[in-house]
């Protein structure tokens, strides 16, 4: 027989058991669409994860006061899990310490505190970073919607977000207007490109004017200390001759007497990465479990529709057809039970990713959308799934003897 024949006989069972067949399709629609729904969502979250990466810079390593550890690595009272230094200070003579290292490329102390900031008669309470113009602009990715970026020159002059110059008071602040803090006056010389991030509601001062607003803020002190590598591939290495030199310079001979944290941009963003893939991997799995489920129902029709065509298989054997003849018109059947539920998953799969990407935010998931990749694997799985299922029932049919089918009742 040509394949022809095997697909015309194949579809004529799949037409003539409705009911089971559709009842098998579903198990498979749902496998393969819970897979492809999932599996696209978790590509689409990567490929924002990416985007906002390749935003980041990298060799950026941030150094801030107290020191967080495990209870395992403490003595205390039951039950305290996490025990946290934060009397401790940041100060000039750490940037001094850290001045020698050779893989250093920019260092920089930054302030930052809320105070009230008063324009057009309304007032917001927003955040406030005071850093050095000389060195702040060779570190940061903050990029200028209208204006410029502070210069060395510059002392009560701001940098404002995006969203406070248009969203947070009623009129818009424009470059050259003046708001004011702390009843100091401060001239806007730049307004940011919109992040979606904690900076479009951020204003940037020269350290030198913000220690004067900001509340608590000492000359010479700093919130943070933040270090610029020369690569991205010095990171590492940078960061254990952090720990190292300000071990020394700060007196700290045990571990558990730590008053520091250094963390770099380049291991939150590895963590962020790992932990996203891992989760896509362990939602893919429960899904393919659903295909497992679906497989068995394959199987199950297969064999139930040998037993109906018992008689069948005996007349067409009886008037010439051969063992393989038999086998390839039930695993046609079997792979056509798969191509139905592989093609109407995708279409299930692709509304589910959709659906999902919308809950958790459609704006996000810059790379959403099911691939054409994915869509033919998909299909090709589901077909796959079908096949193999049917192997074992089309198997038993063709090995059937032609006078014990044409008894059977």
């Amino acid at each position: 027989m040509r394949n022809s024949i095997y697909l015309k006989m194949a579809l004529n069972m799949l037409v003539h058991s409705k009911l089971r067949s559709w009842l098998t399709i579903i198990g498979i629609v749902i496998g393969v669409g819970s897979v492809i729904g999932i599996v696209s969502l978790g590509d689409a979250m990567q490929a924002d994860i990416q985007t906002r990466l390749a935003e980041m810079d990298l060799t950026k390593i941030l150094i801030s006061p107290g020191y967080t550890r495990a209870e395992s690595n403490m003595r205390g009272p039951p039950g305290m899990g996490w025990e946290t230094s934060m009397d401790a200070e940041l100060t000039d003579d750490d940037i001094d310490a850290l001045q020698g290292l050779e893989s250093i490329e920019h260092i920089t102390g930054q302030i930052s505190g809320s105070e009230e900031v008063k324009y057009a008669g309304e007032t917001a309470t927003l955040s406030i970073i005071g850093v050095d113009p000389q060195v702040w602009k060779y570190m940061t990715t903050l990029k200028p919607q209208s204006g410029r970026l502070l210069e060395p020159a510059d002392r009560y002059v701001a940098v404002i977000g995006s969203d406070i110059a248009s969203g947070v008071y009623d009129r818009d602040i424009g470059v050259n207007q003046i708001i004011t803090i702390d009843n100091k006056s401060v001239r806007v010389v730049g307004i940011l490109e919109e992040k979606g991030e904690g900076d479009d509601l951020s204003i940037y001062m020269p350290i030198d004017g913000a220690v004067e607003l900001i509340e608590d803020a000492e000359e010479g002190v700093y919130d943070y200390i933040v270090v610029k590598a020369k690569s991205e591939d010095m990171v590492d290495e940078l960061m254990e001759d952090i720990e190292d030199k300000l071990m020394i310079s700060r007196h700290v001979i045990k571990e558990e007497d730590r008053d520091f944290s250094v963390t770099a941009a380049k291991s939150m963003a590895e963590s962020v990465t790992e932990m996203t893939s891992s989760m896509t991997l362990f939602l893919g799995a429960i899904a393919a479990v659903s295909l497992l489920v679906g497989a068995v129902g394959i199987a199950n029709t297969m064999f139930t529709s040998v037993l109906e065509k018992t008689k069948e298989i005996g007349t067409m054997k009886a008037i010439g057809a051969k063992n393989r003849d038999i086998l390839m018109i039930f695993l046609f059947n079997s792979a056509m039970v798969g191509l139905v539920g592989g093609i109407l998953g995708v279409i299930l799969g692709w509304i589910v990713s959709a659906g999902l990407q919308t809950m958790m935010g459609g704006e996000m998931m810059s790379g959403g959308g099911v691939s054409p990749y994915l869509m033919i694997e998909g299909l090709v799985l589901a077909v796959l799934i079908g096949v193999i299922s049917g192997v074992v029932p089309a198997y038993r049919a063709s090995k059937l003897k032609p006078v014990d089918a044409l008894r059977y009742e």
